[in-house]
């Protein structure tokens, strides 16, 4: 694990008492109201009827109190995570589990990176399972929502209000999403020396400790509301080993076109193996790119590209056995 640091020079904001997390600064906002509310939720088809918690404490509040939640989890568990989107045509991306972690393995984790999910206004983070069907998710507002089937409702309020939260009458907020504009998002990692890792180096982290892949259709190709895109313009990051020295290594910066993630994927691979110097490792990000923030070597680039290519591939060697944070303004060609 790469060792972050938290920035030192913010100051945490609070309404009327209530804390906020370090990444969040709240605008035009009422002051927030500590407590929970209830809804039970008719299932769909054949799945069961549950209910659900949703839970607004102020930040010293929020990890004693997942900790304790998190014991409703069983011994195998989901990790969910999802981070606002750097994809051109998508504003969040949701990553999750296909094969579960041991809830063991999941709460290492959860603890080494405690400090960033806690404090970060762009990462939402949580896990369930099957068996009980549980989940209990962080939200990037740092509220906390719990499914539960009913037999556990009581068990989750006396955790509730053993944490001295009561049940409201109705929610701080009624639809946080309308409010938006009214809270305002920072970074909070420092970032003032090279070797400290950025969100995206956490990001990788995480998708490796909790198996994480990214939740979309991989033979597809739509936006946000579901329209076909066709041929996109793609834009990887990957990290490669070198084939001769096992000390050297290199980030690859690919540019291609493709109609899917799994032929961008197909197509990034088979760029790095058409470079016998280098060996693929793993998969750094892998973006669309609207047409307009294409580089320059691009400039001849139609606007709607009708075949899949690799366009342009570079490589930024680093030796000594370990990369050092890679520094990136947007989409460095």
């Amino acid at each position: 694990m790469k060792l972050f640091r938290l920035r030192t020079d913010l100051q945490r904001a609070s309404l009327g008492g209530f804390a906020f997390a370090l990444g969040l600064v709240p605008r035009d906002l009422p002051r927030p109201v500590e407590g929970y509310v209830l809804d039970y939720v008719t299932a769909e088809e054949d799945e069961p009827d549950t209910y659900h918690f949703h839970v607004t404490a102020s930040h010293e509040r929020i990890a004693p109190l997942l900790e304790d939640l998190f014991g409703l989890l069983g011994g195998e568990v989901h990790p969910i995570l999802e981070i606002g989107s750097r994809d051109a045509y998508r504003a969040v991306d949701v990553w999750m589990s296909q094969e579960p972690v041991t809830r063991t393995a999941f709460l290492r984790t959860w603890a080494a990176y405690a400090p960033f999910l806690l404090e970060d206004g762009s990462v939402s983070a949580g896990a369930n399972t099957e068996e009980p069907a549980v989940e209990v998710f962080l939200d990037h507002w740092k509220g906390i929502s719990v499914h539960v089937p009913l037999m556990l409702r009581e068990r989750v309020e006396m955790i509730l209000d053993r944490h001295g939260l009561d049940e409201l009458a109705e929610p701080w907020l009624d639809d946080p999403e309308e409010h938006e504009t009214g809270m305002d998002t920072r970074s909070v990692l420092d970032l003032s020396e090279p070797d400290l890792p950025d969100v995206e180096d956490l990001l990788l982290e995480l998708r490796d400790h909790w198996r994480l892949e990214l939740n979309v259709d991989p033979e597809a190709n739509v936006d946000d509301a579901g329209r076909e895109l066709g041929t996109t313009l793609w834009y990887a990051m990957v990290l490669v080993e070198s084939t001769t020295d096992r000390d050297e290594g290199a980030y690859g910066t690919i540019w291609l076109t493709a109609a899917s993630l799994a032929e961008a994927e197909s197509l990034v691979i088979d760029a790095v193996e058409e470079h016998p110097e280098w060996r693929f490792d793993r998969l750094y990000s892998l973006d669309r790119v609207a047409f307009d923030e294409r580089p320059d070597e691009l400039a001849e680039l139609p606007p709607r590209p009708t075949s899949t290519e690799v366009l342009h591939v570079s490589f930024e060697p680093w030796s000594g056995g370990e990369a050092g944070r890679h520094e990136e303004a947007g989409h460095g060609g």
